[in-house]
């Protein structure tokens, strides 16, 4: 399925360090230096009559119970026309680095919430990145078995919610390129790492046609 991003919207990309990419908290319009900015700027100069607003509240080390606590001020409050989100691997990770797991049910149950607030409050198109592990030893493949059923969850909530599922984890394993073309960690991408997120984003968008938008009463 592929969204349409109306001329004159609003679109969020919403989660994690992957999407803050550094943003400057000064500035609400910071894109930071990941595949947010990125894939902004190519909509951008292939659509420059759009004039579509791009806005980033990615905050690094984010989990899904926290987007659920700020879900209001950084996704409501800002009345986007797509919100875009990308959200898992630090549940996935705190269970490794802190024995702090969060369950399948758990992440169900936040993320779900999150979404139906979404559908009840806002008339938007919901994008759903899938979240992704590059592992670059045997510790982090083991990650897998807490990673694995959250990505199905994200695959479920896709489906049940009517949104567009972004896919990169096998882009990612494909080919013979070593690993650390793409991330340095196993979790947070390289600037070629963000480039093919950014490329996979955009495949799931269209600009809605001009003729066919609707035209504001005065």
């Amino acid at each position: 399925m592929t969204e349409e991003i109306p001329p004159g919207g609003r679109v969020l990309f919403i989660g994690d360090s992957i999407t803050d990419a550094g943003r400057n908290r000064e500035r609400s319009d910071d894109l930071g230096g990941g595949y947010a900015m990125m894939a902004s700027a190519w909509f951008t100069a292939r659509h420059p009559q759009h004039a579509v607003t791009f806005l980033n509240r990615g905050v690094s080390g984010d989990r899904v119970r926290d987007l659920r606590a700020r879900w209001n001020d950084d996704c409501l409050r800002l009345a986007p026309q797509v919100v875009s989100v990308l959200i898992g691997i630090n549940d996935t990770w705190r269970r490794y680095s802190a024995d702090d797991p969060t369950t399948v049910e758990e992440f169900e149950r936040d993320y779900r919430h999150i979404l139906d607030l979404t559908r009840r409050r806002l008339d938007a198109a919901v994008i759903l990145i899938e979240p992704f592990l590059i592992p670059l030893d045997d510790g982090q493949r083991a990650w897998r078995e807490d990673l694995g059923p959250k990505a199905d969850v994200v695959r479920k909530l896709a489906v049940d919610f009517d949104a567009t599922l972004v896919t990169v984890d096998h882009l990612f394993g494909a080919g013979t390129a070593d690993e650390q073309v793409w991330t340095a960690d196993g979790v947070h991408l390289t600037q070629p790492g963000h480039a093919l997120l950014a490329q996979q984003w955009l495949r799931a968008v269209a600009a809605r046609d001009l003729a066919t938008a609707p035209t504001a009463v005065p």
